[in-house]
């Protein structure tokens, strides 16, 4: 063996080998350096003659790796128990639902003896279980995705600047707050968004509403837009927004607003919630720290609801602009500091009109008729949409108010044609949508009352025809012959 792969050899040891492989090597250095004779060596070391002359020999073989204790092949190995046993006992536990050690060792020692082989005893069998890898057992046993869950490489994705990314979710706090009178409470929905560079939260939006887009446009205009606080400065807009696949996120208002800001939508995988962990970890220290602390905490035995929907959100917004200020254990700054590094100036829309625009209306093509525009079977008039007949305009409708709308043509602003008969009320394009189906509803039970009614009368005339069908046949009268003679 060369040197070079006499190093190779040696580079792949471990430590503790080495080292061993070098204490041999000086107590017999003296004799490979023709100072004192091995006998000597071996007298004043009380080392085995034949052990030393062996050091010697390997050493001149192998160099400093032949000093090394050499490994058996079947290190490792169960050789009370062959290879075919071995791998009957594994495929046995894999199995789902997994068999007991003491099941196993039974089906084995039944099958060596039918086999006249020498089976294995309890203790191997146990063994060979528990020294199975547990990426394996958990895969076999509690599957894939659980397997994933548990042994899956993680990428953790790191931001390099400020709104280089946000992250936004929602959650369904743990209490319980008053709701129009003492008599009737309920759990608010939290919508936040994160800057996932520096951890300060950019915007929130507390509210009973159950997760929507408008209520998703909402928390990102308070995000995006400057903050009445100075010590709260995160604002801009972002280059990615990532969040959840839920309705919401993935509608298409929400698509709409991402495009004209330029902001890149992007979603997480379905079914794994780990790259939404910043956010999460910031629900759990709201609940920790502030939440659980309170005697309206759902997780407590008795919650009493003692504040309103308002009071609440003063506690969140300051509880949120004390949390931008405060040492974060991940990055070990301050979020607001961090935020603010190398003198970051945020990309910000021209107004806070432009940006209500985006946010809080949907955009949708219409034609102007002569008539005015029809939207949501409402017809909408006004004197400027005369020059415009025959053309596709684009309207803008705030879904939560839908007695008038924006019209724009080419990008321009035109007019505000309202709904006549509506234009004193609020009515939001859900309100329309319930009526409507409530309508549909009420209609299609008429019909089926009145498509009974007819298979009812209809099924009684037919019963009737049939009955008088059957009075009027004349009936043959069979005599029996008795004789052969009878006619």
């Amino acid at each position: 063996m060369n040197e070079r792969e006499s190093q190779a050899g040696l580079n792949l040891r471990t430590d503790e080998e080495r080292s061993k492989a070098l204490y041999r090597y000086k107590l017999i250095q003296p004799f490979l350096q023709k100072e004192k004779s091995l006998l000597k060596i071996c007298k004043e070391r009380n080392i085995s003659p034949r052990t030393a002359r062996r050091w010697v020999s390997c050493y001149k073989k192998k160099g400093l790796t032949g000093l090394i204790r050499q490994q058996r092949k079947d290190n490792g190995k169960r050789r009370s128990c062959s290879q075919e046993l071995q791998q009957l006992i594994e495929g046995l536990h894999l199995q789902h639902p997994h068999l007991s050690a003491a099941s196993i060792f039974r089906k084995i020692k039944e099958h060596a003896i039918k086999h006249n082989q020498k089976h294995p005893s309890y203790r191997t069998v146990s063994h060979i279980i528990n020294h199975l890898p547990e990426g394996m057992k958990t895969l076999a046993h509690e599957g894939a995705k659980s397997y994933k869950q548990q042994f899956d490489l993680l990428y953790k994705h790191e931001a390099s600047c400020s709104n280089e990314l946000w992250q936004a979710d929602h959650v369904l706090l743990d209490i319980l707050i008053l709701r129009d009178g003492a008599e009737n409470i309920a759990r608010p929905w939290l919508t936040v968004i994160m800057d996932d560079h520096s951890r300060c939260i950019a915007g929130y939006e507390l509210s009973f509403l159950v997760p929507s887009a408008i209520k998703t446009s909402l928390c990102l205009r308070q995000a995006i837009w400057r903050k009445n606080e100075p010590q709260w400065s995160i604002c801009g807009v972002p280059a990615t927004l990532y969040t959840d696949h839920g309705s919401d996120f993935t509608s298409k208002h929400i698509e709409q607003v991402c495009i004209d800001l330029k902001i890149q939508l992007m979603f997480s995988q379905i079914g794994v919630p780990r790259g939404r962990g910043k956010i999460e970890r910031f629900f759990l220290t709201l609940n920790q720290l502030l939440l659980s602390e309170r005697d309206d905490y759902t997780e407590r035995k008795n919650p009493i609801a003692k504040i309103t929907l308002a009071e609440l959100d003063k506690i969140i917004r300051a509880f949120i602009i004390d949390y931008n200020q405060k040492l974060h254990p991940s990055t070990q700054e301050i979020p607001k500091e961090r935020w603010e590094k190398n003198g970051f100036l945020p990309q910000m829309p021209e107004s806070i009109d432009q940006l209500d625009l985006l946010l809080l209306t949907v955009a949708k093509p219409r034609m102007v008729r002569r008539d005015g525009i029809w939207f949501q079977g409402l017809r909408y008039l006004d004197s400027v949409l005369a020059a415009y007949v025959g053309e596709s305009v684009v309207i803008r409708y705030d879904p939560a108010d839908i007695t008038s709308f924006r019209v724009f043509y080419k990008n321009r602003y035109l007019c505000q044609p309202i709904c006549q008969g509506l234009d004193k009320e609020r009515v939001s394009l859900k309100d329309i949508q319930t009526a409507r189906n409530q309508r549909r509803k009420d209609l299609q039970e008429e019909i089926r009352q009145r498509v009974s009614l007819v298979d009812a009368i209809l099924g009684t005339k037919e019963r009737q025809k049939t009955i008088e069908r059957l009075a009027v046949r004349p009936c043959k009268i069979t005599k029996l012959k008795l004789y052969s003679s009878d006619e």
